[in-house]
């Protein structure tokens, strides 16, 4: 089996080394970097399938990295940073990260978010550069062509805005979207006053496809964030 390659970026020794102690027990390849101009020639020819990124490095702010990452690449970025802000989360989401670690992180989360990752890339892999018009995840099925909605087989009646959030959810499954691409995307702009339409119409599309809304199992809220599809 081909196993993963993995390129962490991360200047402190200690959290370094903790990352690549972990990644050798779960048998990925990996690939160091400590500065964000190495990172990025590391990107080109590592060729990784998941970045795993610090954002505070000595010559270069790890958001500007995931800006110059993604004028190229949807190569998964998993943040991993004392920053601990929503801003400065959602800063680094709406640059193009995937996902966002605080330090100081639980390994088993790391490894839970990057396999989610990998699934991603997987799928994508096998789509071959063409969308299926079929999503599947778990009981939830999105037919495109169509325009239909299912869950356990019954139909589910969305209306238009709740259907476009939950196609783009779906086509981001795994990646935690920001309420300001959702605006951007959804209502073709992200005023900060269009936010509590997006809950409103969030809470709805819940109620809709969840069995039980409180506890869902296909919509994670990430408070003062956004939003992500999970993988069933």
């Amino acid at each position: 089996m081909v196993k993963s390659k993995i390129l962490v970026v991360e200047d402190d020794p200690a959290i370094s080394n903790l990352i690549r102690t972990t990644l050798e027990t779960q048998n990925y390849q990996y690939h160091t970097a400590k500065t964000g101009s190495s990172a990025l020639m590391d990107a080109i020819s590592y060729r990784p399938d998941v970045i795993i990124l610090d954002l505070g490095l000595p010559d270069m702010d790890g958001v500007e990295i995931i800006e110059k990452v993604r004028g190229w690449t949807n190569t998964p970025i998993i943040v991993v940073s004392a920053r601990s802000e929503d801003q400065d989360k959602v800063e680094a989401l709406d640059a193009g990260a995937d996902d966002y670690l605080t330090k100081p992180f639980s390994i088993d989360e790391l490894l839970a978010r990057l396999r989610v990752a990998l699934r991603r890339v997987r799928a994508e892999g096998e789509r071959a550069g063409e969308e299926s018009n079929i999503y599947q995840n778990g009981e939830l099925r999105i037919d495109y062509a169509a325009g239909c909605v299912y869950l356990a087989e019954e139909e589910v009646h969305l209306t238009p805005i709740e259907y476009k959030l939950l196609c783009l959810l779906a086509r981001n499954t795994g990646k935690v979207l920001t309420h300001n691409y959702i605006l951007k995307e959804v209502w073709g702009s992200a005023l900060a006053s269009d936010t509590p339409s997006l809950r409103v119409f969030m809470a709805t599309l819940r109620k809709k496809i969840e069995k039980t809304p409180s506890q869902p199992r296909y919509i994670q809220t990430h408070i003062g964030v956004g939003y992500r599809m999970l993988r069933q």
